[in-house]
């Protein structure tokens, strides 16, 4: 739930775009949930964890139980060993309940670097959650419900927890959120009416929450059935421009449970505080190679949506009620059957829209130096299907226990 993106001081100084190439500066938020080793419930052990991350036990001792390789800054890596006091606190967060955690990556250019920092943090966050006997998932909703959900003692969620109501026990709902650069506000609103259409295709991709309460939902996304409780979930409608976009945006504060422009909970909107268009559909993560494709696939989509504007190339107009039902359709099916095609307008073989997709950005792709990676990622992913299969095979392997096995051992998994 958290909707700040973190990177340096000024981020407003990093160049969008490298000169001459489609480089797209972009980062990510991921949201985790702590769960029981046994019985996979929601543990509310975010402060524990993440005094440790920050390197300091609770009696307020140095954690060096958990020395790291790799100090990750904003546009590079500098080699060696650091203990964990040195991980920049602003990009560790508590999320909206304290058995959740979010980490808010630094800017990027380059694929690679945002593989280093991911799996730095993964690994870092399992050991805590260890420490604290629990096990850190990437996942968007968790097998068990929580006993008892505790909302983070902060005033904003507070409100928010006044406005939720008896949906509080039950948003026990996780994503990853990609950021991308834009020049302006302007051209953020024009790239926002070609990437709305494809989220459905995203959504599908990233399915990875199959289970609640104990039982599987039959749904590849139950976290987006969740979600389209909150009154602004789903596609983002079409807009003429920037000034139209926030004049709507600036309308739904105060109604349905909207207390600002950061509680707009559209599939893909602009932040408010950094010059990025944000694409909020997918769920969690199980590992950090799942994170890296949909990463890469929604920078590439980005730019190529920012180049189709420039070009004043018309975006897809399909209809409001076409998308919603896409994304429903897209969260109960995954991959493992139709999907809508957005350039067609009608539903297709999901491997054959999947791969519309790829051809679509296919030139950013080229351009970021990303081709051949997202390939080997998408050869990755028909292979081991979506983080719901994946979970779904394990849990019909050994139940929970494997289950557990498969979240604990994927987390910080480096292949």
């Amino acid at each position: 739930m958290h909707v700040h993106f973190h990177g340096p001081p000024e981020p407003a100084t990093i160049p969008a775009m490298k000169q001459g190439a489609m480089m797209r500066t972009f980062g990510t938020e991921e949201e985790f949930m702590f769960l029981d080793r046994s019985t996979l419930r929601p543990q509310n052990v975010s402060a524990e964890v993440q005094s440790l991350l920050r390197g300091r036990s609770q009696s307020g001792s140095l954690g060096t139980e958990f020395v790291a390789p790799g100090f990750i800054t904003p546009g590079f890596i500098t080699p060696g060993f650091i203990t964990p006091e040195l991980v920049p606190p602003e990009l560790v967060h508590s999320e909206f309940l304290t058995s959740q955690i979010e980490h808010s990556s630094p800017v990027f250019e380059h694929l690679d670097q945002a593989e280093a920092t991911l799996l730095s943090f993964r690994s870092r966050l399992a050991a805590a959650a260890a420490a604290q006997d629990a096990l850190a998932a990437g996942v968007g909703t968790p097998f068990q419900g929580s006993d008892s959900p505790e909302v983070t003692d902060t005033v904003r969620y507070r409100r928010v927890e006044a406005e939720l109501r008896g949906l509080v026990p039950e948003n026990l709902i996780n994503g990853l959120h990609v950021h991308v650069g834009i020049p302006n506000r302007q051209a953020g609103v024009a790239a926002l009416n070609h990437v709305r259409v494809w989220l459905p295709v995203l959504q599908a991709l990233s399915g990875n929450s199959p289970f609640w309460n104990g039982r599987d939902t039959g749904f590849t996304s139950w976290r987006s059935i969740h979600a389209r409780r909150w009154s602004t979930a789903g596609c983002p409608p079409h807009f003429a421009d920037a000034a139209d976009y926030d004049r709507r945006a600036r309308s739904l504060i105060g109604v349905g449970g909207t207390l600002d422009l950061h509680t707009i909970w559209w599939g893909a909107r602009l932040a408010e505080k950094y010059p990025t268009l944000e694409v909020r559909v997918c769920d969690a993560q199980l590992d950090t190679r799942s994170s890296l494709l949909l990463t890469a696939l929604t920078r590439a989509l980005v730019s190529t949506a920012l180049a189709d504007a420039d070009r004043d190339t018309a975006p897809s107009r399909l209809e409001p009620e076409l998308l919603d039902a896409s994304l429903w359709h897209a969260a109960r099916d995954g991959v493992q059957s139709n999907l809508l095609d957005p350039i067609s307008g009608e539903l297709a073989p999901a491997r054959v829209v999947v791969t519309a997709l790829f051809g679509a950005v296919s030139d950013a792709l080229e351009e970021a130096g990303d081709a051949d990676r997202v390939r080997e990622l998408l050869d990755r992913f028909w292979r081991l299907g979506t983080g719901a299969e994946r979970q779904r095979a394990a849990f019909a392997t050994g139940g929970p226990r494997a289950l557990g096995v498969l979240l604990r051992d994927s987390v910080s998994a480096a292949d």
